[in-house]
């Protein structure tokens, strides 16, 4: 009887036993007003004349979700599940998109006045995955779109593809770092890509912020219910540890759920992701106007 073992402890390797939730959510969001952010996003307009559209840059590690977030606000924009940027499913380590494409997003006839940049996957080791050099590049706007990424070179002055003079538009307005919460533990080589990327950023002042997907499969407990996702400890911790890690501020990480294996529309699932473009548009949109 005194050998304990009774209490059966979580095996290494196994899922987790359910996070226990907090009574209230450790950050407010208002549930069912995704019309609300949706006109809001309809409406927005950037307050710098000279600037077509405010850019955003999604970056991070191979798998992290970037195709696939860019599907899922392309599907809440516009009302219906769309495939505007072919999301690899397999899980391989190599980067399923190999070139800088802008991805547009429809506002009737129009275009939203915004604006993805979806560039290849960090990998680890040298000559694998988008090279540091080349995102230094575009967030300055020297970078062409439909350039084919090169993991062996970085894009120089004169290259086909290389902008001699960006204008304000061409320019990125805000990083995006796009991550997997259930990823296994970041390997140091993307780290430090990352941490490079930021501090290039840092340097041109652009802001900066982090979306953590797959929140649903990390947690039990918001897998039952998307809503839980800011009273879940465990979420909460991850969180905390990806902005220790990076150095991502706490307010700037945000946690959707992609759109994966749905056939229609789920509200929750849309108020994360709009909540996440608002302030997207918003830092963007600051900082551009400054320019």
């Amino acid at each position: 009887m005194g050998n304990g073992s009774s209490s059966p402890e979580p095996q290494h390797g196994s899922s987790p036993p359910p996070a226990p939730l907090l009574t209230t959510p450790w950050r407010e969001i208002t549930w069912g007003n995704k019309e609300e952010l949706l006109q809001y996003i309809k409406n927005f307009e950037p307050q710098n004349e000279e600037v077509e559209a405010i850019r955003v840059l999604l970056y991070g590690p191979v798998g992290a979700g970037k195709s696939s977030f860019i599907n899922s606000v392309n599907n809440v924009l516009r009302r219906k599940m769309t495939q505007e940027a072919l999301a690899d499913n397999t899980t391989n380590d190599n980067s399923f998109t190999k070139e800088y494409k802008t991805h547009k997003f429809k506002k009737g006839k129009e275009s939203y006045p915004f604006v993805f940049n979806d560039i290849m996957g960090l990998e680890d080791g040298d000559g694998r995955g988008v090279r540091a050099d080349d995102i230094k590049l575009a967030l300055k706007g020297h970078v062409n779109d439909g350039y084919k990424f090169n993991p062996v070179s970085s894009l120089s002055h004169g290259d086909p593809g290389f902008i001699s003079s960006p204008s304000i538009s061409d320019r990125v307005h805000v990083l995006v770092c796009i991550f997997n919460v259930n990823a296994p533990e970041m390997k140091q080589d993307v780290l430090k890509k990352m941490r490079e990327i930021r501090e290039a950023a840092s340097d041109l002042g652009i802001p900066q912020m982090a979306i953590l997907t797959h929140i649903d499969a990390a947690c039990g407990e918001t897998q039952k219910n998307l809503r839980n996702v800011y009273k879940s400890t465990y979420l909460k911790k991850k969180m905390r540890d990806f902005s220790s890690r990076l150095g991502i501020p706490m307010n700037c990480i945000l946690p959707v759920k992609n759109y994966s294996d749905e056939t229609q529309l789920n509200p929750d699932v849309d108020t994360l992701i709009l909540s996440a473009l608002r302030l997207m548009v918003d830092f963007g949109d600051d900082y551009a106007d400054k320019l």
